[in-house]
């Protein structure tokens, strides 16, 4: 997965094709049990708008404050009882197939995959700039903290598994095959398990490009690689990109979430 400029239609056409297993939690209520804090709200409630999910966090408003929820046009609606759901917006496609099921996770898994739908850049070279400093991971440590309490959870140091991607696509990519590799291969990974988080940005002048990934561990995301599309989008990087670096790093949330830690893998 490493994508690089919008998505239009190509996310309804596949989204039709795999809609039917998912239908009945959208915009469906849906009994949960899953968390004693923040509840999570249908997907159906949230913007479908790529570039209000990667660049303003929109998922984050899928985190139900009990007294409100978001409609699809940003408008806070009151008074309502808030429809439930243990599917969670976790990248910028907000489609049948590619969310992921909290009830999978256990209690520091939900709260940090909770938290990162607050993740978004913080400056404009972000395709280029160290990676700590490109996404507003301190947002991201505040909602832990927030979240954590909720649950009534101390927080400990635990470690996730984190894929980057920085690529710079050639000038006459085939963008259609780029972002039906992507949406097929994010799919894929939802299914197998385990992926927190996938974000990515848009291209630069010089089509670069950032996009990383959350597992809960390397082996999910050993798991998570395995599929046919994945396959497909491997043999097709040297079609696509002019370059792209991958590397795997271990992120760890350190006790109270006061502080992150940030190394390669070895």
């Amino acid at each position: 997965m490493a994508p690089g400029l919008n998505l239009s239609l190509l996310v309804r056409e596949s989204e039709d094709h795999h809609s039917s297993t998912l239908s009945t939690t959208l915009g469906k209520t849906e009994p949960t049990t899953i968390s004693a804090g923040t509840t999570v709200l249908v997907p159906s409630l949230v913007t479908e708008d790529f570039d209000l999910l990667r660049f303003e966090a929109a998922a984050q408003g899928q985190l139900d404050t009990s007294e409100s929820k978001t409609g699809k046009d940003g408008d806070i609606k009151r008074g309502t009882a808030p429809e439930l759901s243990s599917l969670l917006i976790s990248s910028p496609y907000n489609n049948a197939g590619h969310y992921l099921d909290l009830k999978d996770l256990d209690t520091p898994n939900l709260i940090f995959a909770k938290a990162l739908t607050a993740l978004k850049p913080v400056r404009a070279d972000y395709a280029t700039a160290p990676y700590l400093d490109a996404l507003d991971f301190s947002v991201v440590l505040e909602l832990i903290r927030k979240l954590a309490k909720e649950e009534n959870y101390e927080w400990k140091e635990q470690t996730f598994y984190v894929v980057i991607f920085r690529s710079q696509l050639k000038e006459d990519s085939d963008r259609e095959l780029l972002y039906t590799l992507d949406y097929e291969s994010h799919r894929e990974a939802c299914e197998s398990g385990g992926l927190l988080k996938y974000w990515f940005g848009a291209v630069d002048s010089e089509r670069r490009n950032l996009a990383t990934c959350f597992w809960r561990s390397r082996e999910d995301a050993r798991l998570g690689g395995l599929g046919p599309w994945h396959k497909k989008a491997r043999a097709a990087g040297r079609e696509l990109y002019e370059s792209i670096i991958f590397s795997t790093h271990r992120f760890t949330v350190l006790d109270g979430a006061q502080d992150l830690k940030f190394e390669k893998w070895e």
